[in-house]
């Protein structure tokens, strides 16, 4: 969660000591010690209560691939125009696509020539669009 280096931690411990004193430290750090502990204690039997919950069909789900941080936008930007399975990045496909994706964004940049409607006919309406 935080990644703290030695020397932060001496820094914040020092902070600690001389805000505090060096009298209510003891105190302070065995109330510390005490809320980590419950909190780690809560956490587990949160995690056992939801195994339990959902049963063993959750067990073998890879919660690390579902890590949001671990997607490319440009990659489902792409994906998502190009309206293929993905490519495996490296192989010919892969180069195919970025070529197929150049010649998409081409086509995309011109617009296309307006349509003309004869005089009595409405001009479409789409209710639902916002």
């Amino acid at each position: 969660m935080f990644d703290i280096n030695g020397g932060e931690f001496l820094v914040i411990l020092l902070v600690a000591v001389i805000v505090i004193g060096p009298k209510r430290l003891p105190a302070y750090a065995e109330q510390l010690a005490r809320y980590t502990k419950q909190a780690r204690h809560y956490l587990a039997d949160a995690r056992r209560r939801v195994d339990a919950e959902l049963g063993d069909e959750v067990k073998d789900i890879d919660w690390e691939a579902l890590d949001p941080r671990r997607y490319d936008p440009r990659r489902i930007v792409r994906d998502a125009l190009l309206d293929g399975e993905p490519a495996p990045a490296g192989s010919r496909a892969a180069a195919a696509a970025g070529g197929a994706g150049a010649a998409a964004r081409a086509s995309r940049a011109a617009p296309p020539a307006p349509t003309s409607l004869p005089p009595d006919v409405p001009a479409p309406f789409d209710d639902e669009a916002t």
